[in-house]
């Protein structure tokens, strides 16, 4: 491990699921009993608002019950003691590494606990409910609060800096992520072709776990915490 110094880690909703958080996507297509298409696009936040603020309401609700695992605390001390270059990007939407203790963190994918006004561009912390009629704190604007959450059809956050991050990595490590979906499925690909070592740690092998030079499975509260212990002993 002497030769590594800039590390980049992804995170998945496997990683939250141990904290007991349902996962996005079932094994029949649906997201926790609804359709992609009915609660998570932008055409069906024009179409039922009341819907899709119900929906992440619930999400919201749920968040305040649960609490970080090992993985997350493991993950938030490596944040804290490795010296090199460390990026934590997260697919999950909920503040469970923060909560931990991470500080060098993107959050791809938004975050529950963030409100987007469409009147004024603004982006802001929410706890709580947020509805259809939902008051912008910045510019007063009722109604036109969103959740602050990437939704499919719409670009993630932050890639130029992850993807920065990647060309620099010398070890990419993806955690409790299906490998499915895309830009974070192709992470090892950017990683690997610029010469980063890649480390898989999952329930089971991703679809993408061949283009990884190790795959460890089992729980990430394992599994992390055992890896991390590797990395700074």
């Amino acid at each position: 491990m002497a030769d590594i110094r800039n590390i980049v880690i992804l995170t998945g909703a496997g990683v939250s699921a141990e904290s007991g958080l349902a996962t996005f996507r079932g094994p029949d297509g649906l997201w926790e009993g609804h359709r992609v298409e009915d609660v998570c696009t932008p055409e069906a936040y024009r179409r039922d608002p009341a819907l899709v603020h119900a929906f992440y309401d619930a999400r919201r609700e749920k968040l305040g019950t649960v609490q970080p695992n090992g993985a997350h605390k493991a993950l938030a001390r490596l944040d804290a003691e490795w010296r090199g270059d460390l990026l934590l990007v997260t697919q999950n939407v909920d503040d469970l590494h923060e909560r931990a203790g991470s500080r060098r963190l993107l959050h791809m994918h938004g975050e529950l606990t963030r409100g987007w006004c469409l009147a004024c561009g603004e982006k802001f912390a929410w706890e709580g409910p947020m509805g259809e009629g939902a008051v912008c704190p910045d510019c007063g604007a009722a109604g036109h609060v969103r959740p602050d959450i990437v939704w499919f059809g719409e670009m993630p956050y932050d890639m130029e800096r992850i993807d920065e991050a990647l060309q620099r990595a010398d070890l990419f490590v993806s955690i409790g992520t299906s490998g499915a979906v895309y830009p974070a499925a192709g992470f090892v690909q950017t990683a690997r072709y610029c010469g980063a070592k890649t480390l898989e740690m999952n329930l089971e092998p991703s679809l993408g776990s061949y283009f990884f030079d190790e795959s460890r499975t089992g729980p990430a509260g394992k599994l992390v915490p055992e890896w991390v212990d590797e990395l700074l002993g």
